[in-house]
């Protein structure tokens, strides 16, 4: 009858139950997952790192070719690899040099540690004042030595077998279009597979390229203000902040913190490092939250929330390597779920606009 109000259909309880279904196996498939990824970390981090610097060597070849039209093309790829290692071994050698100094300073920068401890403790009115070597006996580091022993012998591994897997991988891009044909016969698949590559390959360059800029910026400002403190081994700190900058969300503001800390330890008054903890952390700020949301624009169209869970999920998987590749791995993920109607919904709760991938359809 008309006017009446239409009585609700029950669910279908099977329906509703296969619903049910589907989420706890998808559940128990990403916690699978996980466990996989943490068990060959040994072997698929160094791999990934390798993806990841040969996804950077090649935007920064392309990007020669396109903005330097007079370059030779047959030069841009080396270029772009020499540039690369060159960073390296820019880094490799700061940590070495300083590493040194530190070393031979270590008498310094005990007595004004000590002298800290002895303002902090008056300030406190602890009846006894820790020193160094007290805090140093309680903490007994020889305990910690073979678990340091094995994450540089981890590091140097993963480092050796990353250039390994990174020298096969560019001797081999030359025949990734042939398998791609091989493997996609049909020229509509192959098109799809080479969207979803350009999706994957676009968002991780946009990534790299504002985490790079922003960074530089950010380096750029914290090497003056730390010049003008006096603060000492401005290019070690550069190279900490500027590197620490890859880490989404919590990257940089650690990484401000290392020389503010160390100025403690070197000023003989607190006024020095105050300045420098507040300046280092209101540059840090201002160009996390001013400039790099211009820069990054719609580029990256991840969540935020994403980018910290994403964080968190591969920083406990993968540690710090994980932590550098987060965010461009959920920038893969998304990219590949977009392609599958199971997995699209996932993609949309992923994006920052619920549209994964309008931004390069657009533009194909």
């Amino acid at each position: 009858m008309a006017g009446k109000a239409t009585a609700a259909k029950p669910a279908d309880p099977v329906v509703a139950h296969l619903k049910a279904l589907r989420m706890a196996m998808f559940v128990i498939a990403v916690i699978l997952v996980g466990f996989t990824l943490w068990v060959l970390r040994r072997i698929l981090e160094p791999f990934v790192l390798a993806l990841f610097l040969l996804i950077m060597i090649d935007g920064m070849a392309r990007a020669i070719e396109r903005r330097v039209p007079a370059f030779p093309k047959r030069a841009a790829l080396p270029t772009a690899i020499v540039s690369i290692l060159a960073i390296f071994g820019l880094t490799l050698w700061l940590t070495i040099d300083n590493a040194t100094d530190f070393a031979a300073q270590t008498p310094v920068y005990t007595q004004r540690i000590n002298a800290l401890l002895v303002s902090g403790a008056g300030t406190l009115g602890l009846a006894v004042t820790p020193t160094v070597t007290s805090l140093i006996r309680e903490v007994n580091p020889a305990r910690y030595a073979g678990v340091i022993a094995g994450h540089l012998s981890h590091f140097a591994e993963a480092a050796v077998f990353m250039f390994i897997y990174l020298g096969f991988l560019i001797a081999s891009r030359r025949g990734f279009a042939a398998k791609a044909e091989g493997l996609f016969a049909d020229a509509t698949k192959r098109r799809e597979a080479g969207l979803v590559f350009e999706r994957v390959r676009h968002g991780v360059e946009s990534y790299v390229w504002v985490q790079t800029v922003v960074g530089l910026i950010i380096t750029a400002l914290s090497a003056a203000l730390m010049l003008a403190t006096g603060l000492s081994h401005v290019g070690f700190w550069c190279a900490i902040i500027f590197l620490s900058n890859y880490i989404p969300a919590i990257g940089a503001a650690i990484g401000v913190l290392f020389p503010a800390v160390f100025g403690l330890v070197e000023f003989t008054t607190l006024w020095p490092a105050v300045i420098l903890i507040g300046g280092l952390e209101a540059i840090h700020f201002g160009v996390s939250h001013v400039i790099q949301p211009r820069l990054q624009g719609q580029s990256l169209n991840l969540d935020p929330i994403v980018v910290l869970l994403a964080l968190a999920f591969w920083g406990a998987v993968w540690g710090v390597v994980g932590a550098f590749l987060s965010t461009p791995l959920a920038v893969v993920s998304m990219a590949i779920m977009a392609e599958f109607a199971g997995t699209r919904p996932l993609a949309v709760l992923l994006s920052r606009d619920g549209k994964p991938y309008a931004d390069l359809e657009a533009e194909t």
